[in-house]
Parts: structure tokens; sequence; C-alpha cells
């Protein structure tokens, strides 16, 4: 029996297309097996966004083949895209996989072990294929009991953000068939998700490269998603505060399975700062999407990234973008520390921040962002949730003292339902009314009707 491993490295696209990758392996007759586990062929799918990135591919890559030296090991993905000739003269690598030829990787795998001894390496990248020239579009990516479902709809960036490698390693922006998008989650529906996550590298950017406004496009999505059976909830990926206008908060939130929480990226709450990474918006502009959000919204949950030590980010920099933070409110803020990418036109810039320094803002946000999660939890106790059941978890996980499912609310807070509310078990795919009872920790605790 032919065995395969996978690892994936990066964001939810990265996982999306490595999980087109497992059914195409399955299909062709494979067990997947764990990373650890002895394998025919291993597969890296991997990631670029910084340096530390570049690093976490190479020692996966090299540790698969210290496991089984004898073998197929792969390298797929955004690293191969932005350092082709550092990947392909690895000797831990045996392919090297591009994104453009992502679709074609069990058919290139297959290829290259019915010739032993032929080509070790991928072919030249070709251009990035158009998402309607690609026949190899997925049906259903994931297996009946999975309750979530990631649906990439996009792929590519035109920013060019100063610190970022992506647009170099994902290309030009490009969008998938709005028919080819509903028919995938019909599919999925039929098979029991009742959450769809759409994403996208840059998906405030969807249906632009065709000519249309993203608004409108997008709205028509959400909307035909939204009359599907079997379909709870549609949640967002990260979007751009400039896509948030009056008209698409108020038709958005005409939409009932519309998940009222919103991922807007930051980066920084200072203007100067935002004008060195290339960012296309004021931190007034971002004020006002929020704004309009909470406008139209019941209590949405906004969640950001932010980045310190950005070269040249003086103490009152940091400052203004803190202050920033706090007058915004968010649910969550992820919180990097700037690496430096080498390709990136801020590698080059001058007043490279020292790492102690950044260790030391990065601590000041940790602390910040932890303060307003709990305080936006705090606004749902007592009240009334509809929760989506996803997981079972024995007594004592993460300090709760009795067996319990766990599962999320429309806005991604997660919730325990302890097994002693006497309610059944509540399965996976279930969607849940009850009332917000308490915390354990940093979830909710949910007593279901």
């Amino acid at each position: 029996m032919k065995r395969a491993a996978v690892h994936n490295l990066g964001c939810k696209v990265n996982s999306y297309e490595l999980d087109i990758i497992v059914q195409q392996l399955e299909s062709d007759g494979y067990t997947i097996v764990g990373f650890d586990e002895p394998a025919d062929v291993y597969i890296v799918n991997t990631c670029t966004v910084t340096n530390i990135a570049d690093r976490k591919s190479r020692q996966m890559l090299h540790r698969a083949k210290k496991l089984n030296p004898g073998a197929a090991v792969v390298a797929v993905g955004c690293y191969v895209e932005t350092d082709r000739r550092k990947v392909e003269s690895d000797p831990a690598v045996d392919l090297a996989i591009g994104n453009d030829r992502k679709k074609d990787a069990c058919a290139i795998i297959k290829e290259y072990l019915e010739h032993a001894g032929g080509p070790a390496k991928d072919t030249e990248p070709a251009a990035p294929a158009a998402f309607e020239d690609e026949d190899a579009a997925p049906a259903l990516l994931t297996k009946p009991g999975h309750t979530r479902a990631f649906i990439k709809i996009q792929d590519g960036c035109n920013q060019f953000c100063s610190y970022c490698i992506i647009p170099y390693a994902r290309g030009r922006i490009r969008s998938r068939d709005e028919d080819e998008i509903v028919e995938e989650v019909r599919g999925l529906a039929a098979i029991g998700v009742r959450e769809v996550v759409l994403t996208g590298i840059h998906l405030s950017s969807y249906g632009k490269d065709k000519g249309e406004e993203p608004q409108e496009a997008l709205l028509r999505l959400f909307t035909r998603i939204q009359l599907l059976s079997g379909i709870r909830r549609i949640r967002l990926g990260s979007l751009e505060p400039r896509l948030i206008t009056e008209d698409f908060a108020k038709r958005s939130a005409g939409l009932s399975k519309l998940c009222p929480h919103f991922h807007l990226s930051l980066q920084s709450g200072c203007d100067a700062t935002l004008k060195r990474m290339n960012r296309h918006y004021t931190a007034d502009e971002y004020l006002r999407s929020v704004e309009l959000l909470r406008r139209y919204f019941d209590r949405p949950a906004i969640t950001t990234d932010v980045i310190v030590g950005f070269p040249g980010e003086t103490e009152e920099e940091f400052g203004q973008s803190k202050a920033f933070l706090e007058k915004v409110r968010f649910y969550e803020i992820h919180v990097f520390k700037y690496s430096v990418r080498k390709g990136t036109v801020a590698a080059s810039m001058q007043g490279q921040v020292p790492e102690e320094i950044k260790s030391i803002r990065s601590d000041e946000l940790l602390e910040l962002t932890a303060r307003q999660a709990a305080e936006y939890r705090a606004l749902f106790e007592g009240g009334r949730e509809e929760v989506l059941v996803e997981e079972h978890r024995p007594e004592g996980a993460f300090g709760f003292p009795e067996a319990c499912h766990t599962g999320h609310t429309m806005r991604y807070v997660e919730c325990v339902i302890p097994e002693s509310a006497g309610t059944g078990e509540p399965l996976p795919d279930r969607i849940l009314q009850g009332t917000i009872t308490g915390m354990a920790g940093d979830r909710l605790i949910f007593i279901p009707d």
C-alpha cells in the first residue's frame, strides 16, 4: 500500500491547496499517514512570508529526508517560487513544485516515481494560470463529519506592500469563477459542512481582474451562498479596510448567514509607518471602516494583524500605533515582530529596529490584546447565543473540570458545552441555541436549551 505524509506551513489558502493534493493522492490509492511515520512520499507545502518561514520550510524538508532517506521528498509552494535555485540544489529535495503546478502535483509525483533515476526536479515554472483555465478544480475538499471548510475564491496580489514577498510568490490577482465556487459549496453542504470560510491571498480584490467592483462581486457571491440549503454560516478571510463602504456594510448586514466577524488588516496605527509599508489607507480611514461595521452589525468581532518594529518605527510612532489600538478596541490582535524578508523594499530600509526593542513592543501589545479580548467576551455573559458544535474534549482539557464539546459562535468566540448540561451528545455539525453562563479561561461556557 502506498503511503504519503503531508505538512502545511503558512496561510489558509495554503491549507486549502494542500487539501486538494491530499484528495488527489487518496484517489490515486495513497494512504495518508502522520509526518513522523514511514512513507513513500513526504510533501511539504512551504511558506515564504518571512525568512523564518523559509527556514521552517527547509527544516521540515530535511526532517522528512532524515526520517526516510529512500522516500521522495517534495517541496511545494511559495518557497519554491521565491528561491527555486536554492530549493532545487538542496540534497533533501527530490521534487520542487511551484504554485503554478500545485494542481498537477499528484501527476508530477507519479511520473517521478515511475521513472526512478530520471529528472530529480520539476520543470521551469509557467505563468500563473487563470482560474477558468484550470481544469482540475476541486469538487469536495473535506470529508463527512467536518463542520467547517475553507474555500479559496481568489489568488495573487497586486498590492506590493514594502515588507511582503507574496506578490512575487503568488503572481497577479486571479478570481475564481463564481458558478464553480457555488457548486463546490453546494457539494460541501451535501456532506455535512455547515460553515464555509471564503479565503484568498487578497480577498478584497475578488472580481477586479474581471472588470468588477470587488464589493459588488463579493456581495453577489455571498447572496448566492446564502440561498444554499444546508449552509448555515458564511465566514470571511482577511479584508482590506477600504472594501468596507457604507453600502457594503449595510447590504452585508442584511444576509443572515454572514458571520459578524471581520478580520481587517491594519499592520500599524501610525500613518507614517503605514506610508513606509506602502499600505493604501490611513488610520482614520481604517477607523471609519470599523465604525461602519459597528453601525450595521451587533457587536461585530473585529480582529487584525499588527507588525511591531518595522524599519524606522520610533518610540513615538509605536506609541501612536498602540494608542490607536486602544481606541479601536479589537476582539483579537495578531502581533508580529517585523522580520527582514530578502527581496522586499523594507529589507534595505534604514532604521532597522533591534530585536530586543521588538520584543518589548510585542509584549506590550500582547498584554493589550489579552485585556481587550477578555472585555469583548464579557459582553456575551448571560446572553443568548448560537453555537456550531465541533469537537469533543476529555475531562481536564484546557483546564475545564469535566468532559465537554467545543464550538464557536457566529462571532468566532469559542465556547465549551459541559456534558453535564444533560442535552444528550451534541454531535458535530449541530447548531445549538442556548445561554452563556460564565467563563472557562478564555472560553465562554454555553448551556444549550
